[in-house]
C-alpha cells in the first residue's frame, strides 16, 4: 500500500503553512471537501469591518493562502462524502485575523449549510462571544447581497428561506440544553472557565449528520480553577498526540502555530514569523518590535508567540521601577486622582495620589500590620481622617477604590458629594495593570521613591488567567504586601484617562 499524500505536503510551499502542529489530512479528503467553497464565499461576500493593516473598512476580505489552507483542511470530506472532522482547534497568536476568519466561516455555515441549520458563536462570556458574532453582523450590513437574504436581530442572524439561524452564546451552559448545532465557533477557547459549555454543545450536535465545532484561539493558562488541565490546554495536548500518531482520532483536527523551539528567543523576527503566519502582513512588524520591548516575557510568549508558558513571574524586571524615581511630592492644590486599597486586619491598607498633569505618583499613607503584633487592625477613623484631609489638600478629580472592602466609608463620602468611584477588579484591573506597565516601560510615569511603594511593586507577580495576566501576591497568604501597587494601577488608569475628553478607558467599565 502506498504512502498517504497529505494536504500539508502538497501545500508546503504556501507562505505561513504548514503550522508547527498539524494533524494529518489526506489530500483527497481536502480536495473533495467544502473548504474552497467556504473560502470563496468569504472572499466574495464578506468585507473588512474596520480599518486595519488587512485593509480599509468595507473592502473585500482577501484570504491569505495559509487561511485558505486552514479552511480547506477543517472542511475536508472522507471518501464516503461525510465531513472528516467533528472538532477542530485552530491556534494562532493574536492579531492574525482570527475574528474576521471566524465570522466569515459562521456566515458561510449559515448560508451554505443545511435547511434548519443552527450556527453559534460561543465564548467564555457574552462580550467575548459577541466579538465574532458582531463582526459577522457588520459584514452583513456592509454587503448588499448578504443584506438581501439575511435578517438581522440583536443577537441573531436569520436566513428566512432556509429557516437557518446564527446566534451568540455565552458560558452559562445550563441554559443551552435543547440546542441542535450544525456549526459552532468557539472564540478564544482559552477563556472558557471549565468544560461545561463545550461539552453541552458537543453532546447537542449528536442529532446532526455533519456537525462541526471549531475553536479559534490563542494559548492561555494550563490549568483551570479546579487545578486540572484547562479545556484549551487539554485540547492542545490531545491535538499534539494526534499529530504525532500517539492517538488515532481522525475526527479531530488541529492547526497550531508556535515557535519550533519552546526556548526560542522571543525578541527576534524569526520567532515571530514561526508563530504568526500573518506577520508583516495582517499584523505589522513594527507592532511586534514595540510590543517586545514593553511586554513581560511570559505574556509576550503567550499572546504573540502562542506558547503555553509558566503561569507566574515577577511583574517588574530589576531596575525598572528605580529608574522612574523622581524624589518630589505632588504639589498642594494640584489636580489629582486618589486611589485606595486595603483591608481591616492582617493585610495592608494604602492611599496613593496621582498628579493628572504628569502622572507622578506619591504615597499619602500606608497602614501595615507590624510583624510582631498579633490581632492588629487598622483604625478606620484614622483612615477616614487621612482621606478627608487629602480631599482638602488637593483638587481631587476622582477617588477610586476597590469595592470589596470599606464600602460603607465610600458610600458615606459619596452621599456627601465627594467624587468617589469603585473600580471593578476583574478584566478592568487586568487591562489597567498592563497600561501601568506599558507606561513604566515607556517612562511615561514617575514616582516619589517612597520605599513602601517600591517594596509593594517588587512583591507583585503576574499570573496567567483566562482573561489575561493579573497582578497579585506570590501566594494568597503571603506576608509580602502589594496594596500600594494595586493603588498605583487604579490611580494611574484614571489619571491617564482624564486628559481625554470622553475618558473612554474607564467610562466603559461603568
Amino acid at each position: 500500500m502506498g504512502a498517504i499524500v497529505t494536504a500539508a505536503h502538497e501545500a508546503s510551499l504556501t507562505p505561513g503553512w504548514p503550522p508547527r502542529w498539524l494533524t494529518t489530512v489526506p489530500s483527497q479528503d481536502v480536495n473533495s471537501g467544502d473548504g474552497d467553497l467556504f473560502a470563496d464565499f468569504i472572499q466574495d461576500m464578506c468585507r473588512v469591518t474596520k480599518d486595519s493593516v488587512a485593509g480599509p473598512a468595507g473592502s473585500p476580505i482577501r484570504l491569505r493562502p495559509w487561511q485558505r489552507e486552514a479552511v480547506r483542511n477543517v472542511f475536508a470530506r472522507r471518501p464516503d462524502g461525510r465531513y472528516r472532522h467533528r472538532t477542530a482547534l485552530v491556534g494562532v497568536a493574536r492579531k492574525n485575523g482570527k475574528s474576521a476568519l471566524g465570522a466569515g466561516i459562521g456566515l458561510a455555515g449559515l448560508v451554505l449549510g443545511p435547511h434548519g441549520g443552527e450556527v453559534y458563536s460561543a465564548a467564555g462570556d457574552r462580550e467575548q462571544a459577541r466579538i465574532v458574532f458582531g463582526t459577522a453582523r457588520r459584514m452583513v450590513e456592509l454587503d448588499p447581497d448578504l443584506s438581501s437574504v439575511l435578517k438581522l436581530y440583536r443577537d441573531a442572524i436569520e436566513m428566512t428561506n432556509t429557516g437557518s439561524v446564527y446566534k451568540v452564546l455565552s458560558a452559562e451552559a445550563y441554559t443551552k440544553e435543547g440546542l441542535n448545532p450544525t456549526l459552532t465557533l468557539f472564540d478564544e477557547v482559552h477563556v472558557q472557565p471549565n468544560r461545561e459549555l463545550w461539552d453541552v454543545l458537543a453532546l447537542a450536535m449528536g442529532a446532526r449528520s455533519e456537525p462541526l465545532m471549531i475553536g479559534i484561539t490563542t494559548a492561555g493558562v494550563r490549568t483551570d480553577s479546579t487545578g486540572q488541565d484547562s479545556l484549551c490546554y487539554g485540547l492542545y495536548e490531545h491535538g499534539k498526540r494526534v499529530c504525532s500518531g500517539e492517538v488515532d482520532d481522525p475526527t479531530f483536527f488541529m492547526a497550531w502555530w508556535e515557535p519550533v523551539s519552546q526556548d526560542a528567543d522571543h525578541r527576534v523576527p524569526g520567532t515571530w514569523l514561526e508563530a504568526n503566519p500573518g506577520y508583516d502582513d495582517i499584523v505589522s512588524a513594527e507592532d511586534f518590535e514595540a510590543s517586545a520591548l514593553r511586554t513581560p516575557e511570559n505574556e509576550f510568549r503567550t499572546k504573540r508567540c502562542n506558547q503555553w508558558v509558566a503561569t507566574q513571574q515577577a511583574w517588574f524586571e530589576t531596575g525598572l521601577w528605580d529608574s522612574l524615581a523622581d524624589h518630589r511630592p505632588v504639589p498642594d492644590g494640584a489636580d489629582v486622582v486618589l486611589a485606595f486599597d486595603g483591608s481591616f486586619s492582617g493585610d495592608s491598607t494604602g492611599l496613593t495620589v496621582h498628579d493628572v498633569s504628569d502622572l507622578h505618583i506619591d504615597v499619602v499613607a500606608c497602614w501595615e500590620k507590624p510583624h510582631d503584633v498579633e490581632g492588629w487592625r487598622v483604625n478606620p477613623d484614622e483612615v477616614e481622617t487621612v482621606i478627608r484631609a487629602a480631599f482638602t489638600r488637593w483638587r481631587v478629580r476622582h477617588c477610586v477604590y476597590d469595592p470589596r472592602i470599606w464600602q460603607q466609608l465610600f458610600e458615606r463620602l459619596a452621599a456627601e458629594g465627594y467624587p468617589v468611584e469603585a473600580m471593578p477588579q476583574g478584566l478592568a484591573m487586568i487591562q489597567a495593570a498592563q497600561r501601568f506597565y506599558d507606561a513604566a516601560k515607556d517612562h511615561k510615569l514617575t514616582h516619589s521613591g517612597h520605599p513602601a511603594l517600591a517594596r509593594h511593586v517588587g512583591n507583585a507577580v503576574i499570573k496567567a488567567t483566562p482573561q489575561g495576566w493579573r497582578v497579585q501576591k506570590e501566594t494568597a497568604n503571603s506576608p509580602r504586601k502589594i496594596d500600594l501597587a494595586i493603588c498605583g494601577v487604579m490611580g494611574h488608569a484614571y489619571a491617564a484617562a482624564l486628559p481625554e475628553p470622553e475618558q473612554q478607558f474607564f467610562a466603559s467599565w461603568r
